[in-house]
């Protein structure tokens, strides 16, 4: 017999349960690894510290390292999305999209900021706060197609998409400096990888390419 679907009351609390513990082994993954240092924090240090067994952390992250990324990005890319659709209509989209980006990439406090500082220093902690920029494309997706209206749904992923991409790149920008390889980037007095430059400038920097496109795509939408 097929278990039929919860009531929407009952799905809702679960969903609220679920994000709710989610945020609980984030932020506990964040704040052993700034107590101890990332390298000395084990899955189960951050289950017992949410007060959830290591099992349950496992249906949430596959690494510490996405745990760790998740306390800074977590609801970012809904975040953009959000930000997008709330922009004035007569707003051109390509700035809307970029203002979004960059507010939300560069609009964070004391804690986000060490932990930003804290992902610089370890490769695997890069590459996961890299990959969250493939998380932008569905909620963005959808916020350009509340923006543009009756558009094919393709042009709506590929601009998505497109922006996932530049948004990589400018942070690889950041954290690897043009002219420099991981072994001689810019490095400070403890031997650590630091952020070089302005990110609200690269992150401009790798979406104007991108402005035609989303320009082309308002025009096409206009009656």
């Amino acid at each position: 017999m097929t278990t039929p679907p919860p009531p929407p009351a009952a799905a809702g609390l679960r969903e609220r349960k679920k994000r709710a513990t989610r945020a609980a082994l984030s932020e506990a993954a964040l704040r052993l690894a700034l107590e101890r240092g990332p390298d000395q924090v084990r899955v189960e240090d951050i289950a017992e510290t949410a007060g959830v067994s290591p099992r349950t952390y496992n249906n949430y992250f596959a690494s510490r390292e996405q745990a760790i990324v998740s306390a800074v990005t977590a609801d970012r890319e809904a975040r953009i999305a959000a930000a997008v659709v709330a922009r004035p209509a007569g707003t051109r989209l390509a700035d809307a999209v970029t203002d979004a980006v960059v507010e939300q990439y560069t609009d964070t406090d004391e804690r986000d900021h060490r932990a930003l500082m804290l992902i610089t220093t370890r490769t695997a902690l890069r590459e996961a706060f890299l990959d969250t920029t493939a998380a932008m494309e569905a909620p963005l997706a959808a916020a350009l197609t509340a923006r543009l209206g009756d558009t094919p749904q393709h042009t709506a992923r590929v601009l998505a998409a497109s922006v996932g991409a530049a948004v990589r790149i400018a942070l690889e920008s950041w954290l690897r400096p043009a002219g420099h390889t991981e072994a001689t980037a810019s490095v400070g007095a403890t031997g650590l990888l630091v952020p070089s430059g302005s990110l609200p400038e690269e992150l401009r920097a790798a979406l104007a390419p991108l402005a035609p496109a989303f320009d082309a795509a308002e025009r096409r939408s206009q009656p």
